[in-house]
């Protein structure tokens, strides 16, 4: 192989933030390798960084890339990937990821390359059964007479509620006409995304002391646009659900050796309730808790679901990609499940079985969400 140093611009995950929630990634380096008999292929290199990356909470990688200078960007397919640095990646330390088919591609006609790595830390959820306590569609549906025992196969779901620090990359990346932006995610009580310029040049700040609380004000639609960005997509009410619960065996069916010793809680930590014993083991109703309105992801990292995912009760009820139906309801097809109560219900509203659902278009000051891998 012939090794050619490549003219590329990096440009490292944390964005020089804190608090943003992207996994440490640096030390990134490209280089262009002439095979002899696949063409041209790019090597990228990092440095992983997270002493909690492990096989139960990988962290999800993604790369984007810019051939214009960073005018205009796009994912890079996992189908032109190979190595042991992207996707879900199981341990910290050096990667290497080789993107096949550059030059065939065109992408080496250019004299400079902009390149993305970014990490989104995920917990797996193992395969089996769960037993899901609230009914799908947002009800109980006469037509249904017992709900059984549902069974999925492993999946991923992000530890963490998508952050305003994420939220805001992905704007100044994609929002220069001012797309997924909206006037009242300027409030700095609610949300602190301050637009600047004009159309289509805009870019976005973050007020002081926002950076690590859930992202509001986005529609669905603003979700999904997120997470195809990343690569990702929201998990189903039935996914949810079970990140929040637990399955019947915690290590899953193919190994049910450790079983989930409470199937059927009501709560991510048990059956206790959120502010029982003054105790306040998520962001609810009230400032009590500590906090007026949101909290800053993890803030009750204590009190996480049983396989280690947090927020799952309260800061920001959360979409889900599921239908609001029931034969009730047959019309209504437009309204999209959330789940997991807000900073503004009651704790009773927190629970593993209240859900709730709205327009699709909707943006709230209660609502937000975060990424899953199926």
């Amino acid at each position: 192989m012939r090794r050619i140093i490549f003219n590329l611009i990096l440009i490292f995950s944390s964005y020089g933030s804190v608090f943003s929630q992207w996994i440490d990634i640096s030390n990134v380096d490209l280089n262009m390798v002439e095979t002899k008999m696949g063409g041209a292929e790019i090597i990228v290199e990092y440095d992983l960084k997270g002493d909690d990356i492990s096989e139960k909470m990988p962290a999800y990688i993604f790369i984007r890339y810019s051939l214009d200078g960073g005018a205009t960007w796009d994912l890079l397919p996992s189908d032109f990937i190979k190595g042991n640095g992207f996707d879900m990646v199981s341990y910290p330390g050096h990667k290497e990821v080789f993107w096949w088919g550059a030059k065939a591609l065109g992408y080496v006609q250019t004299d400079s390359i902009k390149v993305k790595i970014m990490g989104i830390q995920m917990v797996r959820i193992p395969g089996g059964d769960f037993k899901m306590k609230s009914f799908p569609g947002g009800g109980k549906d006469p037509t249904v007479n017992d709900k059984p025992n549902t069974v999925l196969p492993t999946y991923h779901i992000a530890k963490y509620e998508t952050t305003i620090s994420m939220y805001t990359d992905y704007l100044n990346e994609v929002g220069g006409m001012g797309r997924g932006w909206y006037k009242r995610m300027s409030d700095s009580l609610k949300c602190g995304i301050v637009r600047k310029g004009s159309s289509p040049g805009y870019s976005y700040e973050i007020k002081k002391g926002k950076e690590d609380h859930p992202v509001a004000y986005v529609s669905l639609y603003d979700a999904l646009s997120f997470l195809g960005w990343c690569g990702l997509t929201l998990p189903t009410e039935a996914m949810w659900e079970k990140a929040f619960i637990g399955g019947i065996y915690l290590d899953g069916d193919d190994s049910k050796q450790v079983k989930n010793p409470l199937p059927e809680r009501n709560y991510p930590w048990g059956n206790e309730l959120p502010d029982e014993d003054s105790i306040y083991r998520c962001n609810v109703d009230g400032d009590m808790d500590g906090y007026v309105k949101t909290a800053p992801v993890g803030s009750f990292s204590d009190f996480n679901s049983p396989y280690g995912v947090c927020d799952m009760a309260g800061n920001l009820a959360e979409w889900t990609i599921d239908w609001y139906t029931t034969s009730f309801h047959v019309g209504l097809d437009g309204f999209r499940m959330i789940r997991g109560g807000s900073w503004r219900d009651i704790p009773f509203a927190c629970d593993a079985v209240t859900g709730a659902s709205q327009f699709p278009i909707k943006k709230s000051n209660i609502m937000g969400f975060r990424g899953a891998k199926r």
